[in-house]
């Protein structure tokens, strides 16, 4: 583990403590009544929340030179002193790119396959050494292709090997990919290349959307409709998309035509290089286990615009 990552497992650690009083080891004189009260056991328990932030100007340009005076951080309302700030963090990546295979991406598969293995390797190459990708398939069910690692070849199998057919379970596979980030170390990443909503997942959108924010994803989707069947966009499924993106602190690419795929990856590869890390302890708000916590982070220059996860799940 690197340095940044001891630190980030040191910071994070789960801390349950108690403290028994020491025996003594002989009788005392004047023993204490049988119905003396037992001494009392202490716990303390430490939840560090984590946000990944992305701020950008008015005109889109990533403004990464901010410091921990420039951030205000605010649990269910209440002002969050920082314990962490990071600018440009570094902290590993674990990655799951998800592919749509459904029936109707049968035609252009192979442009979506393509973009995705010029991805792989300039995720890899620039950033931590630690970083990792998994690859997922989903129509009507959704298959791991294969698991996170850093071998450029063993997608370029799988990727190949897709083809098109069934529905789209898109809740389905954003479900199962949240579950196999939450616990990795470092930032958690979904990025779903998709041509619209879902059909056929078993799932909901609100069980997709409380899997990705106990995971602490950060969701990128890519929604690619040819300009010719521009008339058949799902939109209500888009809507679901940009809502998932927003409230994990990610944002949705509508890239115009298939050429334009490698500028949207290039954009979520300039995202996460650029990232603030800010983590607090919270303090004065309701520590009852399982429930969920609004989050809202302020800057005091009103023409940025701040990209981070709307809340999170106290551990249960």
């Amino acid at each position: 583990m690197n340095i940044a990552g001891f630190r980030w497992a040191l910071l994070a650690a789960l801390v349950c403590t108690s403290f028994q009083p020491v025996q003594a080891q002989f009788k005392p004189a004047h023993p204490p009544p049988e119905s003396a009260p037992e001494q009392p056991t202490f716990a303390i328990r430490v939840n560090l929340v984590r946000l990944l932030v992305s701020v950008q100007d008015a005109a889109g340009a990533v403004i990464s030179d901010l410091t921990r005076n420039d951030f205000d951080v605010y649990d269910s309302g209440v002002p969050q002193k920082l314990a962490v700030f990071e600018r440009n963090t570094s902290l590993p990546l674990s990655v799951a790119i998800l592919i749509d295979t459904s029936g109707s991406t049968m035609i252009d598969l192979h442009y979506e396959v393509e973009s995705v293995l010029r991805f792989i390797p300039t995720l890899l190459d620039a950033g931590n050494q630690e970083d990792t990708f998994a690859l997922f398939s989903f129509n009507w069910r959704t298959n791991l292709e294969a698991d996170y690692s850093r071998s450029a070849k063993r997608a370029d199998r799988a990727l190949h090997a897709l083809k098109g057919e069934g529905g789209t379970s898109l809740y389905d596979a954003v479900y199962l990919a949240s579950d196999t980030l939450q616990g990795r170390e470092g930032r958690h990443v979904i990025v779903v290349v998709t041509d619209g909503g879902d059909t056929t997942s078993y799932k909901h959108y609100e069980d997709a959307l409380n899997a990705a924010q106990h995971a602490d994803v950060v969701m990128y989707p890519i929604v690619v409709v040819p300009i010719a069947n521009d008339a058949g966009r799902n939109t209500g499924g888009e809507h679901a998309l940009a809502t998932l993106a927003t409230a994990t602190g990610g944002r949705i690419f509508y890239p115009e035509g298939f050429e334009k795929l490698d500028q949207a990856f290039k954009e979520i590869l300039r995202d996460l290089r650029t990232q603030y890390l800010l983590a607090f302890y919270p303090d004065r708000v309701p520590a009852t286990p399982g429930i969920f916590h609004s989050v809202a982070v302020q800057t005091h220059r009103t023409d940025l615009h701040i990209r981070a996860r709307s809340g999170y799940y106290t551990p249960k």
